[in-house]
């Protein structure tokens, strides 16, 4: 904030401000200390003036972690996004000074994520040390410079996955879940083929959720911020009352993590190759579409809410088209 002083020769104006050097000058007049003083404050808002060199001793794992318990703990997909932080903690770029942060690091471990990971993953890193940042300059008043991460490029993301399950693998598949050391996996893995729900809405699933009744499972809080109700089918409703109830309430009792690893376990025992599970949403989606259902009835069951997203997950099998035209 600026502070004016009437001097003798002329109007004095202070901008102090933590983690930046304190800013003086002497005008004439006090409407030209007034304009220079605004000037000088949207220049600090937008980062355009570096901090001291003393003025910050955090790097950029310090924020992040702070951003780990302040934001990502009271978001919804917590686990995930702790999981995303933790790995990042342990590269050497949280280790750099936020005052010497800059664009041309966050290029590097762009490109070297990139020999690693896809770039989906990389773009979703990018993002959320960006908005760690905004956060930090915003609403913790650390003076950072210039939000590094929007001055490079992201990488281009392909056009969404087409992943189905080949002849054979459905049953490949249910055979080595039920393989597993975890009894949990071969129900889990048949509900998400049966209603196409999200990984994050099948593990958040409770059993107050499940109206056996109405042969629906309510969720109330979805990735698009909307509740909505999931038609279950026989097999899906057979498959729910076969399992025990945990003292948790949850009807599939897994972490994120967990399921990760049972899931390319089950894959390696089944030999099957370059297969997600949320694969099997897009599976799921595009059985609903081949057993007849419309572009609405669809949008209804999965939650998509822009009805163009639809069209990527009905890649429908030619030879089952070819069967419709007689």
């Amino acid at each position: 904030m600026a502070t004016f002083r009437k001097r003798k020769n002329g109007w004095n104006v202070q901008i102090r401000r933590s983690g930046s050097p304190t800013l003086s000058k002497t005008f004439s007049l006090k409407s030209d200390a007034q304009i220079w003083a605004r000037e000088i404050e949207l220049k600090l808002e937008r980062g355009d003036i570096p901090l001291s060199s003393k003025s910050s001793s955090q790097n950029l794992g310090d924020i992040l972690s702070r951003y780990q318990t302040d934001v990502t703990s009271n978001k919804r997909g917590t686990e995930p996004e702790s999981f995303r932080i933790g790995k990042l903690l342990r590269h050497p770029i949280c280790s750099i000074n936020l005052s010497k942060l800059t664009s041309k690091d966050m290029a590097e471990y762009r490109d070297g994520r990139l020999e690693e990971v896809c770039p989906a993953s990389v773009v979703m890193e990018l993002m959320l040390v960006s908005h760690a940042i905004d956060i930090a300059r915003k609403e913790w008043g650390i003076c950072i410079p210039k939000n590094v991460v929007k001055n490079i490029n992201k990488p281009t993301i392909g056009r969404g996955r087409d992943r189905r399950l080949e002849c054979g693998e459905g049953a490949q598949l249910l055979l080595s879940c039920s393989q597993s050391e975890n009894h949990w996996l071969l129900p889990l893995v048949i509900i998400a083929v049966e209603t196409g729900m999200r990984r994050g809405e099948l593990l958040g699933l409770t059993w107050n959720d499940i109206y056996f009744n109405n042969m629906i499972a309510r969720l109330g809080m979805t990735k698009n911020g909307t509740p909505r109700d999931v038609p279950l089918s026989p097999k899906a409703i057979k498959t729910l009352k076969s399992l025990p109830h945990e003292i948790t309430g949850q009807v599939f009792p897994l972490t994120p993590i967990a399921l990760r690893g049972l899931w390319r376990r089950a894959c390696k025992r089944a030999g099957i190759e370059d297969l997600r599970f949320h694969d099997l949403r897009h599976e799921a989606t595009s059985r609903f579409f081949e057993k007849g259902l419309n572009v609405m009835e669809v949008a209804a069951i999965t939650g998509h809410k822009d009805l163009r997203m639809l069209q990527r997950y009905t890649h429908l099998r030619a030879e089952d088209l070819a069967k419709k035209l007689g």
